[in-house]
């Protein structure tokens, strides 16, 4: 449990903190860029991570919004339910988990709908002799030849918004106080742990995507989409009343039971 704890004080000073919300966008814009920058001028060697099929882009990459969820489900839940101790205010609260799927899904549809709309088949990578009669990716595939389109890079969106969505909802640490006899300190703890790792994973594997996949400007599409689907909720729909709303606040509390009071 001690190991536990370490790790969480760890995770809170580093992750826990209005400089890192307000610098955190302008850093994954700056990774994406020079990352981009490498892969067009400095090429580095492949390696395990340039593979696509290592561990952490199979089993976590590639469905990142299904961790995100199934750790900011409890999380919010938890949190939300010590400080403000109202049902309805956490369930209202878990709605921004069903927003981000919707965002999540209409983004990827998106680009799955740019990339087959732009996109012809090949015959080979070379991008010599097109195929006429396969007409979409899977068809094109299934055929031995190569799809190429306007291919938006996804994990550019994705890890960009489940990155700044975990941070924006672990905000709400700074109130949460909690005693170590509390019978809900250990599942805390073990959230905040498992939601900081996470963290840094997808933001490793983002600075990976800019390092070795994709076109600088299928990775500024993507980051771009993934920056807007975070500003558009948490830094201006989230601000409005009907809506899911931010992460309760001690100072927010205080002043509604202050009215309350008068």
């Amino acid at each position: 449990m001690e190991h536990l704890e370490r790790c969480a004080w760890f995770i809170r000073t580093t992750l826990v903190r209005a400089a890192v919300r307000r610098y955190l966008p302008w850093t994954l814009l700056a990774f994406m860029l020079c990352g981009s920058l490498v892969k067009e001028y400095s090429p580095l060697p492949p390696s395990y991570l340039s593979n696509k099929r290592n561990v952490l882009n199979v089993y976590f990459v590639k469905v990142a919004w299904g961790w995100t969820f199934i750790l900011l489900l409890p999380f919010i839940a938890l949190t939300n339910y010590h400080l403000t101790g109202k049902a309805g205010v956490v369930l209202r609260r878990l709605c921004t988990l069903l927003v981000g799927t919707v965002i999540w899904y209409v983004t990827t549809t998106v680009f799955w709908n740019i990339e087959h709309y732009t996109g012809s088949c090949y015959k080979s990578s070379a991008l010599e002799s097109i195929q006429k009669e396969f007409n979409s990716k899977e068809e094109c595939r299934k055929g031995g030849g190569f799809w190429q389109g306007f291919d938006i890079s996804g994990h550019s969106f994705l890890l960009t918004y489940c990155v700044l969505s975990i941070v924006e909802e672990m905000a709400v640490l700074q109130d949460v106080k909690m005693d170590r006899n509390h019978n809900m300190h250990f599942a805390l703890t073990s959230l905040v742990v498992a939601l900081g790792c996470l963290t840094y994973i997808w933001v490793w594997m983002f600075l990976c995507t800019s390092v070795y996949f994709h076109d600088l400007s299928q990775k500024v599409f993507g980051t771009l989409f993934g920056l807007v689907g975070w500003h558009g909720t948490y830094g201006f729909w989230y601000r409005k009343p009907f809506s899911p709303g931010l992460p309760p606040q001690s100072t927010n509390l205080n002043l509604k039971q202050d009215s309350y009071k008068k």
